[in-house]
């Protein structure tokens, strides 16, 4: 194995046979942490994003929080219950992208496509960042490492990915667990302390808030839509099992519309726990985000020196970067789907070693990574590019999903008409409210960054219709018509190009002769005089028994004048074909590669572009390779080959 791959096979581990993709499906349990981690994860920030913009119109607007809290929460049920139609109706997954091509066609399916992958770069950014601060949070002096940690995490999430779906939930379901569990007991720990009037208040109620924003009338109404744009960050990542059915084990639609279930109860309640314990508790958000408002309360409840504190802000720190995973499971299956409609390239469409989509996953990392170092890690700026791309497809999927019923209903029977009726009811609520929200978070988030996510969104977009525009356009350029028949060429000129005489160039002579040519020729450029001379001296001295043609170079290049001879060649008679050999040396060391030069390479790069242009690579194997090739080969056409680095045999072009 080489060293490449065994580096790889350490860090993915051993691959996976396509007949064993039934083993990667995941049970309810495991889909939970691995597709509903961002949205549970949200409630960590959540209210804390919208006690931070009510408090810049002073204390007094802090009573707005429960109001706001309300109608988010609210959203969240209807979004939910939404999605559940869809994952039901669409059990192929694609989520919003397939009911809009489905309902709508393909704009509306590249608008919704292009929100979903922006918004899933957005998450693992917006989510490795938040893990970040909680951990700076209980441990300050790593403050000024935020930027590499963020990095040394997405790196961290992309290597787990790429070793398959279980292996990543497994992994993931640890935190993911636990921080559900010590937030439930939080709760409880702050209802038993509240009882005995023992609840001790949070450590920045004696901050003094000054308005800093204008208030009353209509100013106070957009300041409270501002807070309900930043408290919609809990919806993120609901849609993420609507993509994902195809991974859940059967019967699949039923087992992901009760995960959906199950994480809307969870991150309801918890949203709603939390909001209401920072009220109490007089808990107030810092612009800079340390501490953060829910390691303020686990302070207040467990105390700050406390072991369950420790232990919370880890699970803290570990479900807000394992939110990521929501989007490292959603972007790669939605790129797959884009790609195998030609909207992005193919590669992303292939499965990788573990049976995942491991293009996708590396490219949502790099994407992440660029965004976190680009904005030096700063959650304040990277959450106003957050949730415009999550509601524009809230809102075309849910609007989709009306047209689908409506269209269903035409041939429904009676009992199954009343259940769609129903159906469309929850998807026309969710399509109105999401739209709402969709313009109240684009007239609040614009002016505060938010237009970099738009502006993401339409590159996405005329990216993706470049694609397709090119898919299509070579498709039809390469399809063959009846009236199409295979034209032979009129004639084959055969040339082996050399550099010096030695086992290649004869193994490469003597194969071009095996293919009985039209005519054949050995071809050199001539870059230096001696060379050449001492190539003439041994050519006449083996007699080899093919003309040797020598091209001048006085500007000692190579392509130039090969790419004149051979159209030269051509020139006469169109209909001709020129067939180069080059006689390569194969190497199987890596750093014996870098000790030789890549001609090769470049040469046949270059005449891929010369119509009517065939290169033929003759390997012959050095030792290193482990293949025997011994000097005594007589007939070097039945010489062994192989496969390893290859290059320019004795080259010195």
């Amino acid at each position: 194995m080489s060293p490449i791959g065994a580096v790889k096979r350490l860090f993915v581990g051993r691959p996976l046979s396509s007949r064993q993709m039934h083993e990667t499906l995941l049970p309810k349990w495991l889909a939970l942490p691995v597709f509903c981690s961002d949205p549970i994860s949200s409630v960590a920030y959540a209210t804390e994003q919208i006690v931070l913009v009510l408090a810049f119109g002073g204390a007094a607007y802090l009573s707005f929080t429960s109001w706001v809290a309300a109608a988010v929460a609210a959203l969240l049920v209807i979004v939910v219950l939404s999605y559940r139609q869809t994952c039901v109706a669409y059990p192929n997954g694609g989520g919003a992208f397939a009911v809009s091509l489905d309902n709508f066609g393909p704009p509306a399916a590249l608008v919704a496509a292009s929100a979903l992958l922006v918004d899933y770069v957005m998450t693992v950014a917006v989510s490795v960042v938040s893990g970040v601060i909680a951990i700076t949070s209980a441990v300050p002096s790593l403050t000024r490492h935020t930027v590499a940690l963020c990095v040394g995490f997405v790196v961290l999430l992309m290597l787990a990915n790429l070793r398959g779906v279980k292996e990543s939930g497994r992994a993931f379901a640890v935190p993911t667990y636990t921080f559900i569990a010590l937030t439930y007991l939080m709760f409880v720990v702050a209802i038993v302390q509240g009882l005995r009037g023992h609840l001790p208040a949070a450590s920045t109620v004696h901050l003094q808030l000054h308005r800093t924003e204008r208030v009353g009338g209509l100013f106070t109404m957009l300041l409270v839509m501002r807070a309900f744009a930043s408290g919609c960050t809990a919806l993120t990542g609901v849609e993420a099992i609507s993509n994902g059915v195809p991974a859940f084990r059967k019967p699949k639609s039923r087992n992901a519309a009760t995960t959906l279930t199950l994480m809307g109860v969870l991150a309801v309640s918890m949203f709603v726990g939390v909001t209401v314990l920072a009220l109490h508790l007089h808990a107030h958000a810092l612009a800079s985000g340390n501490p953060s408002v829910i390691s303020q309360l686990a302070a207040a409840v467990f105390g700050g020196k406390a072991f369950l504190f420790y232990l919370y802000q880890a699970a803290t720190a570990g479900i807000l970067i394992l939110a990521a995973n929501t989007a490292f499971n959603g972007f790669p299956v939605l790129a797959s789907i884009l790609a195998q409609e030609r909207y992005l390239p193919r590669q992303l469409h292939n499965r990788g070693d573990k049976l995942v989509f491991s293009n996708g996953i590396v490219l949502l990392g790099g994407f992440a990574t660029a965004l976190i170092v680009g904005f030096n890690g700063s959650l304040d700026h990277l959450i106003q590019l957050y949730i415009i791309g999550v509601f524009t497809s809230f809102t075309l999927s849910q609007a989709g999903m009306v047209r689908h019923w409506n269209r269903s209903l035409d041939t429904a029977a009676p009992d199954a008409a009343r259940r769609m009726r129903v159906s469309r009811a929850i998807n026309m609520l969710g399509a109105g409210s999401t739209a709402l929200v969709l313009l109240i978070v684009l007239y609040s988030k614009v002016t505060h960054g938010a237009w970099i996510a738009i502006l993401a969104m339409i590159v996405m977009y005329l990216l993706m219709r470049a694609i397709h525009a090119h898919y299509d356009a070579v498709s039809t350029e390469l399809e063959v018509s009846s009236a199409v028949r295979p034209l032979l060429p009129a004639r084959n000129h055969a040339v082996v190009l050399v550099s010096r005489l030695h086992l290649p160039t004869l193994r490469a002579v003597a194969y071009a002769k095996a293919t009985r040519p039209s005519s054949l020729v050995a071809v050199t450029i001539r870059t230096d005089e001696s060379d050449t001379e001492r190539l003439v001296r041994a050519w006449d001295e083996h007699a080899v028994d093919v003309p040797l043609v020598i091209l001048d170079s006085p500007y000692r290049e190579i392509t130039r004048p090969l790419l004149d001879y051979l159209r030269g060649l051509r020139r006469e008679s169109p209909r001709d074909v020129v067939t180069v050999f080059i006689p390569e040396y194969v190497v199987g060391r890596w750093w014996e590669q870098l000790l030789h030069n890549q001609s090769a390479l470049r040469l046949k790069a270059r005449l891929l572009f010369e119509p009517g242009v065939m290169v033929t690579s003759v390997p012959w194997q050095l030792r290193s390779t482990h293949v025997p090739a011994s000097p005594a080969i007589v007939d070097p056409v039945h010489a062994p080959t192989g496969r390893a680095g290859s290059h320019v045999a004795g080259s010195n072009h």
